[in-house]
């Protein structure tokens, strides 16, 4: 998925219990929330730049999208069109990549190559990409994880239960595990684009610089996404410490 996903970093944390400004783990959420604001500025700011840039070959992501596929003989997955703007992915379920308004009918250098990012997910589906088959494996137990490990923390906090701790900070775990599988797909994905890309003559030379810089932007958003993450479990570990303490 080309989008940076916001993470709650204690969104359910220690307000309304009244003392988070004396919580000095919350600077290991702040550290988290500034990488995360950081990558997410560098991947707008980057792709504002190269939606500017018309690619030479005029085709549209949509076009570039199924260039790709077929270029690497891929004939059976649909390509539709979906609203928001980088909400781009590929969906295994259905094998249909859905491009968004800022890159199904555009022709820039930025939208040629997220949809051909979305393209490499198709390709590493194709190919049983380990990674990729073990990211979809480990879904639902990724949301589960990350719907129920605040609450059951919180629990075992406010009742001194350290049972109900240790088993927030393990459902905590599992969705710090799926995002740690999510980067090198994303990475392999920007790989096997810009392959395609080139051996496919889609792009040239200087636009596939300009190619690069757009999807290095975009991995850097998973890489802060994980960083927060850990940062966040960190910050559960050391919470479950002090009130061992306690």
């Amino acid at each position: 998925m080309f989008l940076l996903s916001y993470y709650g970093y204690g969104g359910y944390g220690y307000g309304r219990y009244g003392y988070m400004l004396a919580d000095p783990t919350m600077l290991l959420v702040f550290a988290g929330l500034i990488l995360s604001l950081a990558a997410s500025a560098m991947i707008r700011n980057t792709f504002g730049r190269y939606s500017k840039v018309r690619s030479a070959a005029g085709l549209t992501g949509a076009a570039a999208a199924r260039h790709v596929l077929h270029f690497a003989g891929i004939y059976d997955v649909s390509i539709e069109h979906i609203g928001g703007t980088l909400t781009d992915h590929y969906d295994p379920r259905t094998k249909t990549l859905r491009l968004s308004d800022s890159t199904y009918g555009s022709d820039s250098v930025a939208a040629v190559c997220v949809a051909a990012h979305e393209c490499g997910h198709a390709i590493q589906h194709q190919v049983h990409y380990a990674p990729l088959v073990l990211r979809s494996t480990l879904v639902p137990a990724a949301n589960f994880g990350s719907t129920l490990s605040w609450p059951v923390f919180l629990m075992g906090l406010i009742f001194s239960m350290r049972p109900l701790l240790m088993l927030g900070i393990i459902l905590f775990s599992l969705a710090v595990l799926f995002q740690l599988v999510t980067l090198p797909v994303e990475l392999n994905a920007s790989k096997r684009a810009l392959r395609v890309l080139e051996d496919g003559h889609v792009l040239g030379d200087e636009e596939l610089s300009g190619g690069r810089k757009v999807l290095r932007a975009a991995a850097m958003t998973y890489v802060a996404g994980l960083a927060a993450s850990i940062l966040q479990l960190l910050r559960l570990i050391v919470l479950a410490g002090g009130r061992r303490r306690d």
